[in-house]
């Protein structure tokens, strides 16, 4: 790895090659690149914007430098904001996950303890007593049993300790945000993604054309990183690009007081417990509802309209099997 050559390519405003971008994340977990090297290349990068090829090749470089998860599933879908929103909504996503697992579809959730709000993915599932485990045989039980798994972050991308510190210590948030939605382990061939921006929208739909998979990407326009019902929203799919309003799905306009986390994550974790049982605020179970629906639709390969995929998230939780999906999970994961 000539790092000079790569500096020199990136003060000329070069774009890098996915192939250099991986090699580059390879050596910075082999010790090859000192700390200093490290934070001048993440420097250039964000001053420059990262390109689709770059961001690729970190995400093949943090994967192959990971723990893989071969899942004995053929279809599973991750669903998954970039965060950063700064909103502090509660577990959207995640509940979501547990409705369409209710619902019958396999899930392979990927996610971490929370960064910018109270309560990550991994807040919730840990405070219901979870054991994180990187154990395959495991992993393949809790798919094949209840229809989901859940896989932190930490125990399988092992680059991100070697950059971890550094990017606390920058004051600005760099690319390595961006790989978290993009390096679930299992490599699930559909997901959803919630974006804050709608710049963030057309990178990532550009990455997954790429990656070849079956996808969602949404955005609410005032700003949240999922379908928060406050606004109109923006949906992208292999096959549409729309706006639409919350009355097309036949919900309400939420308040954002009506989808906040909470100040602590026993609140958060209410909320959550809330929803699946059925008991939430309606905003807060038609939040869920949209999400879920749209991870359906997805999963359906946009097969099925979104009336009928709400439906069938409604169900979900009306029906108790959202709930029994998450306490089986729960006791097998204890």
């Amino acid at each position: 790895m000539n790092i000079t050559a790569i500096f020199n390519q990136l003060l000329n405003h070069e774009e890098l090659k996915r192939e250099e971008t991986k090699e580059l994340l390879i050596a910075i977990t082999r010790g090859e690149l000192n700390d200093a090297e490290i934070a001048a290349l993440l420097t250039a990068i964000q001053m420059r914007g990262i390109t689709v090829d770059e961001l690729l090749g970190f995400r093949d470089g943090i994967l192959e430098t990971g723990v893989p998860v071969p899942l004995d599933c053929d279809r599973y879908i991750d669903v998954v904001g970039t965060g950063g929103d700064r909103k502090n909504t509660f577990n959207i996503s995640t509940t979501a996950c547990f409705v369409i697992a209710g619902a019958g579809y396999k899930v392979a959730k990927h996610g971490n303890y929370a960064a910018t709000s109270v309560s990550g993915a991994s807040n919730v599932i840990k405070n219901h007593g979870v054991n994180f485990t990187d154990d395959i045989d495991q992993l393949n039980r809790s798919i094949n049993e209840c229809g989901i798994v859940y896989l932190h972050a930490q125990l399988f991308a092992k680059a991100m300790k070697f950059v971890g510190a550094i990017r606390k210590a920058l004051p600005f948030p760099t690319f390595f945000n961006l790989l978290g939605p993009i390096i679930n382990p299992s490599k699930p061939q559909c997901q959803l993604l919630g974006t804050a921006t709608l710049g963030q929208m057309r990178l990532y739909q550009q990455v997954y054309q790429k990656i070849g998979i079956d996808y969602g990407i949404v955005n609410s326009i005032d700003g949240y990183d999922e379908i928060s019902l406050t606004a109109d929203f923006k949906v992208i799919t292999n096959t549409y690009e729309r706006v639409f309003k919350p009355e097309d799905l036949g919900f309400g306009i939420a308040r954002p007081e009506e989808i906040v986390g909470g100040a602590t994550e026993e609140e958060a974790k209410q909320i959550f417990d809330n929803v699946l049982t059925n008991t939430a605020l309606p905003a807060q179970k038609n939040i869920v509802l949209a999400n879920a629906a749209f991870g359906i639709q997805v999963l359906e390969k946009g097969k099925k309209g979104i009336a009928e995929c709400i439906d069938i998230a409604k169900e979900s939780i009306d029906s108790g099997r959202a709930l029994a999906t998450f306490r089986k999970f729960v006791e097998l994961n204890k």
